[in-house]
């Protein structure tokens, strides 16, 4: 029988998914790739494999997961086997260069960045800039190495001190500073290609955006403001009638990148400019946000997951051979 098999390495942020699995009383099994062995003269099974694999693996100690699910979705593809997420889509999960670069394609306007590798080029890049900049990992998720900084001396200060902190694939992104005139993002979902909700992200108590229960507030800095919120102010809230012209960019974007679910998060500046920052590949969700707007994603993904599963059934019954008449 086929089933739905989830590719990921990390099982807290999967529970909410199993939960929806089991109210649409859907069959599913769970790759966890943290590390494994991968037998290529052997076929996969039947069925649709949604990866949810993460840039942030290395901060759990599964420092070659992306890797492994690298090899594990070219043997997939080999075979024709219905991948949600797939090998494409992992690449712009890991790359923040890659990202930027595909989203330009579309007409997505991101922060003036300069990749770099050696902490002479770090220092370096920082010199193009104009006023102040954050620095970045180019495979980072969770908001890891965001730093801002208003001068280069504080940069040269930090990346020659034991506080500097690399980047796991040795990029370090030098990005423009975004100045908004208030302190969150926007963070728009896509299910199946199709917009979800949007949700505003505060971020005055630092940039570690994980929208997951689980997930802590990390990061010290933030490169879209220093306030303290308000008492009473969710951190995480979905925006009713959310409507603008980059969904449309967006969706261009997820369909011709082998996205089917994604998180896109963007900025708005001082005079209304937006600029996006990052795409996850590995969405997660709000509960207490989604109770309130009575939306629930890792349902609709569930839901989307179901209906991939019955098309895939549906193709192996017609390709079975249908018995001679006697």
């Amino acid at each position: 029988m086929s089933k739905i098999y989830v590719i990921h390495e990390n099982s807290t942020w999967v529970e909410p998914l199993q939960a929806a699995f089991r109210e649409l009383n859907l069959p599913y099994e769970e790759w966890f790739l943290d590390e494994g062995k991968l037998d290529l003269s052997e076929p996969p099974p039947e069925g649709v494999f949604y990866n949810r694999m993460s840039a942030s693996s290395h901060t759990r100690d599964h420092r070659y997961a992306p890797e492994y699910t690298a090899a594990v979705l070219s043997w997939l593809e080999s075979h024709g086997r219905r991948v949600v997420n797939n090998s494409r889509a992992l690449q712009l999960e890991v790359s923040k260069v890659a990202q930027y670069a595909a989203l330009s394609n579309y007409g997505v306007r991101t922060p003036r960045t300069i990749a770099a590798v050696g902490k002479p080029h770090i220092i370096e890049a920082a010199r193009k800039m104009t006023g102040s900049f954050i620095t970045k990992h180019n495979r980072a998720g969770k908001g890891l190495g965001v730093q801002l900084f208003h001068s280069v001396e504080a940069l040269q200060d930090y990346v020659n001190s034991d506080q500097f902190e690399p980047s796991i694939d040795g990029i370090t992104l030098i990005q423009q500073y975004i100045r908004a005139p208030q302190p969150y993002i926007t963070r728009v979902e896509f299910v199946g290609g199709k917009f979800l909700y949007a949700v505003r992200v505060d971020t005055s108590l630092g940039f570690e955006l994980c929208p997951a229960d689980v997930c802590q507030i990390g990061d010290a800095f933030c490169p879209v403001g220093e306030s303290a919120p308000a008492a009473a102010a969710p951190r995480f809230e979905i925006i009713k009638g959310f409507d603008s012209p980059i969904i449309q960019r967006y969706q261009r974007f997820i369909a011709e990148n082998g996205i089917g679910i994604a998180g896109i998060e963007f900025i708005v500046d001082e005079i209304g400019e937006i600029y996006t920052y990052d795409v996850n590949t590995n969405t997660n969700y709000n509960s207490d946000a989604e109770a309130v707007a009575g939306l629930y994603g890792m349902r609709a993904i569930a839901q989307y997951l179901g209906q991939q599963l019955q098309d895939v059934n549906t193709t192996l019954r017609n390709a079975q051979p249908v018995p001679a008449v006697a």
